[in-house]
C-alpha cells in the first residue's frame, strides 16, 4: 500500500476479554468501528452529521484472520488503510500489530453508503461531493 495507514492506539482492559483474560473476538468488531470513525472524523467527516443527513455506511462484508491472542494489559495499534472505491463499496483494511509490531490479526471490510427513505435504505451510486472528497483524503492517509 502506498498510502500512510489511520492510526489508533488501543490498550485491552477487562471488558474486552473472556472468562481467561484473551481478548473476546466480538471486540475487534468494535475496534475497527472506532478506528473508521475517528479517521472519518480527522479529514471533517463527522458521522452524527451523515445521520443527521439520513446517511449511513453499513458494513456489507467483514473478513477478520486471527494470528495471535491479545491478552488483558495489551497495547495495540491499529493500521487502518481506506482503499480505493470498488463499484458502490468503499474497502478498509486494518491490521491490529503489538507494541513490537507483530502482527496479531488483519480484517477486510466493506461498507456501502446508504439514504434512509421512508421504506428503507437505497444504496447512493453517486457519491454527494463533500464525502466523496473526505473519502478521497483517506485514501491518501494522514
Amino acid at each position: 500500500m502506498d498510502s500512510k495507514p489511520w492510526l489508533l492506539n488501543k490498550r485491552v482492559l477487562p471488558q474486552h476479554t473472556d472468562h481467561a483474560g484473551v481478548m473476546w473476538h466480538g471486540a475487534y468488531l468494535n475496534w475497527l468501528e472506532e478506528a473508521r470513525i475517528h479517521s472519518l472524523e480527522a479529514v471533517g467527516l463527522l458521522y452524527r452529521e451523515l445521520s443527521e443527513e439520513g446517511l449511513e455506511m453499513p458494513v456489507t462484508s467483514l473478513r477478520i484472520v486471527f494470528v495471535s491472542a491479545l491478552f488483558h494489559g495489551d497495547e495495540v495499534l491499529l493500521e487502518s488503510f481506506c482503499l480505493p472505491k470498488q463499484g458502490v463499496r468503499w474497502p478498509w483494511h486494518t491490521k491490529f500489530l503489538k507494541c513490537d509490531k507483530s502482527l496479531v490479526a488483519e480484517a477486510w471490510v466493506d461498507l456501502v453508503l446508504v439514504r434512509k427513505t421512508d421504506s428503507g435504505f437505497n444504496i447512493l451510486r453517486k457519491v454527494p461531493e463533500k464525502i466523496l472528497i473526505a473519502l478521497q483524503d483517506l485514501q491518501n492517509g494522514p
